[in-house]
């Protein structure tokens, strides 16, 4: 059996992770596992000594893309696209898979244009009805897959991203420089991420606590700036320059640290598929504050303190709650908390992933 992935966005976020995780696992179980994407990239990894890279450098969801896809993908029992941006064009797989996270860009809280949020619904469309079976990664992304794109509810499986516990509360030596005590955000900085309602939240808080607390944010600054510059505006009206640290996007080993010193994270989001940072956070035993929005719940579960992610006066009241208590000691971490992290392994989501490619591979065999 040959497997064909699109690794392209190997070094995107959740994205990103996602794919590290599980296509070194997947690998044994293929007798030949080509990757479409930046050789450059991939070579980094110590899997891809057993994987054939073929060179794909086109950006996604450009036309060039769609226009070469069919010449990059070789003859192959399965196609699998970790993201919507699926083959429009045909191609030589036998079954064809894909992972859509979330449809956040069909939602009235994208901000992208009429004409981007067009194309995408398009891409997705494409991709639901051109493929054999549909990953998600949660019960709420299913739903709105189903809201907005009219899939076949049996074609879809959910399947939970993973987390890795050792790695996260273990503790790690590092010579990052960190203030003594912060609240912490990582995640993209986008729109849809609501860092201004974080940003009025912290500022909101009595000076004493600011004084203590810095904010940090971890991630991607493209989008920070949003159309209005209202999160720029926002920090230079309110003279919040010198409490905030923008960290960019860090290396994946230090996430540890940053998690793991924080004295509390928060995660204020609109909009996920899945929010795998709030299981990142307890994982490195972290108390975490979360939006109660869309999948969050369904991941968090009765380990996470929630708010209404349109309501900074509820989250600052909630902040300033437990930073004026002691920190919780997670040294040893209650049992409901390992029942809620033993969810989400990526073993699980290997073998969930393998079963639905079993399922099509059947499917096929069946039509012989």
């Amino acid at each position: 059996m040959k497997l064909v992935i699109d690794a392209r966005l190997i070094n995107a976020s959740g994205i990103g992770t996602y794919i590290k995780n599980i296509i070194p696992q997947i690998i044994s179980e293929f007798k030949t596992v080509a990757v479409l994407g930046n050789k450059n990239e991939i070579i980094k990894f110590d899997w891809s000594r057993e994987v054939e890279i073929i060179e794909f450098n086109s950006k996604m969801y450009s036309l060039k893309g769609q226009f070469l896809y069919p010449f990059k993908i070789p003859k192959c029992d399965i196609f699998w696209c970790p993201h919507f941006n699926f083959p429009i064009f045909p191609i030589r797989a036998t079954k064809k898979a894909v992972t859509i996270h979330d449809v956040n860009h069909l939602t009235g809280i994208s901000p992208i244009s009429f004409i981007k949020k067009k194309y995408a619904s398009f891409l997705y469309k494409n991709a639901v009805d051109r493929s054999d079976i549909i990953f998600t990664v949660s019960e709420f992304s299913k739903k709105e897959i189903i809201k907005y794109t009219n899939a076949v509810a049996e074609k879809i499986k959910v399947v939970y991203c993973g987390v890795d516990i050792p790695f996260f509360e273990q503790e790690k030596q590092s010579t990052i420089d960190l203030p003594e005590d912060y609240i912490l955000y990582i995640g993209n900085v986008k729109p849809h991420k609501n860092l201004i309602v974080l940003l009025k939240a912290y500022h909101s808080l009595p000076s004493t606590l600011k004084e203590k607390y810095k904010l940090i944010i971890v991630g991607k600054k493209e989008g920070f700036i949003t159309e209005d510059n209202q999160i720029e505006e926002y920090i230079r009206i309110n003279h919040l320059e010198s409490h905030i640290i923008f960290c960019g996007q860090v290396e994946d080993q230090d996430l540890p640290v940053y998690y793991q010193n924080a004295s509390l994270f928060v995660f204020p989001s609109l909009y996920e598929g899945f929010g795998l940072p709030i299981l990142e956070a307890l994982a490195a035993k972290t108390r975490v504050i979360s939006s109660n929005a869309a999948s969050l719940p369904e991941i968090g579960g009765n380990e996470v303190d929630y708010f209404d992610p349109r309501n900074d006066n509820e989250l600052a009241q909630m902040m300033v709650m437990i930073l004026e208590k002691q920190r919780v000691d997670y040294s040893q971490r209650p049992e409901s908390q390992k029942q809620q992290l033993e969810k989400f392994t990526w073993d699980k989501s290997v073998k969930k992933h393998l079963e639905g490619f079993a399922s099509i591979l059947d499917l096929k065999n069946k039509n012989n």
